[in-house]
């Protein structure tokens, strides 16, 4: 992959994650959830979303709960499958492609 494509490809992962991070705090029952499983506090979960293993971790736990994964996957226009696939991309699995 040409490292132009790389990046974007990169960038819609991230942003994809993000998208999941946002509608987790949309709704206060999901984000207390979210918080009690990863021993987050809402006063560290900013900086926690800068980095690409915790935005991975936001999607690995959406994907996790298929209730939760066919929601979110509606609420933001996207198939299921490319919710795995830009959680694999932010973990930095070798071979594992996601096109925004």
């Amino acid at each position: 992959m040409a490292a132009g494509k790389e990046r974007e490809s990169q960038d819609g992962a991230e942003a994809l994650a993000i998208d999941a991070l946002g509608f987790l705090a949309g709704d206060m029952e999901r984000l207390g959830r979210f918080l009690a499983v990863t021993g987050l506090g809402p006063e560290n979960l900013r900086r926690a979303a800068g980095e690409p293993a915790f935005l991975a971790s936001v999607l690995n736990y959406v994907a996790e709960d298929e209730s939760l994964l066919l929601a979110f996957a509606a609420n933001a226009g996207v198939g299921p499958a490319r919710v795995a696939a830009a959680a694999q991309r932010l973990a930095g699995r070798p071979g594992e492609s996601f096109e925004p």
